[in-house]
């Protein structure tokens, strides 16, 4: 694959023979043009018209092999940044604000892109910072990485969300692109009209801290098997966690607050 997302061969067995170019409708998404759901949500510069069509149809052994290049891309990373400015969020261990990043961001995301380019890209420790937890007088932790960090996790995000978006359930609304709140509601509503009277009402305690690892990256990898993906997911996994002076490396979870924690 080059970068972008063009074709030069079939021998990695991500885009099989014979699938179209997207047709150009007026007020269409080109990239989208011709597929059952709609993907014009995600990153154009990483998911092309060609690997949209292979995500539909299926990939060779339903596994992708050749993803980093779409991570370390700068058009990419720009795009990541873009994100992370919007969303805004304060500094992390290295006191370097959205503000500061952004006044030197061409060098910033070059050197970035180098690092992981080459493989020398290593992510900071997370920043803890606890909130009040609504409904009780417990507190809520959360986990704030850098700004780098976080553009790094959000490209990572636009690269592989595509990959599981595709196998989720209809009826799955949390962290979900398009998805949210109100439209789980709809379809409770539409339940509630259908003549159903009961709701299941449950709760994980401190689910994103207590997720098992191990078996999370095996369940990607079921996905994705390119190594510098698995890597670079890992590093994220194995973060260490700065609270005040303390420090430590979780053995279990993934820290709430994280791009790609969800």
């Amino acid at each position: 694959m080059q970068e972008g997302g063009d074709v030069t061969s079939e021998r990695d067995g991500q885009i099989p023979a014979g699938v179209p170019k997207a047709a150009n409708r007026a007020g269409e998404d080109p990239r989208t043009a011709g597929l059952s759901r709609d993907w014009s949500w995600t990153e154009p510069t990483v998911w092309t018209a060609r690997m949209l069509a292979a995500l539909e149809q299926g990939v060779k052994g339903g596994k992708w092999y050749s993803l980093i290049d779409k991570v370390h891309s700068e058009a990419t990373l720009r795009a990541a940044f873009a994100q992370v400015e919007a969303n805004r969020g304060a500094a992390g261990v290295d006191h370097v604000s959205v503000e500061h990043y952004a006044k030197d961001v061409d060098a910033n995301l070059r050197r970035l892109s180098e690092e992981l380019r080459t493989g020398r890209y290593r992510p900071q420790h997370i920043r803890r910072h606890y909130i009040p937890k609504p409904g009780s007088g417990e507190m809520r932790p959360l986990g704030i990485p850098t700004v780098r960090d976080r553009v790094v996790q959000t490209a990572l995000r636009m690269v592989v969300e595509p990959i599981f978006e595709r196998d989720f359930a209809s009826h799955s609304y949390g962290f979900r692109p398009n998805r949210g709140c109100k439209d789980a509601l709809r379809r409770v509503q539409e339940l509630l009209d259908a003549g159903y009277v009961h709701i299941v009402d449950a709760d994980l305690k401190s689910y994103f801290d207590t997720i098992p690892k191990d078996r999370l990256k095996a369940l990607v990898g079921q996905r994705v098997t390119d190594g510098r993906i698995l890597g670079l997911i890992e590093s994220f996994l194995e973060q260490g966690v700065l609270d005040g002076a303390q420090e430590w490396t979780p053995e279990q979870g993934t820290p709430q607050g994280a791009v790609v924690a969800p």
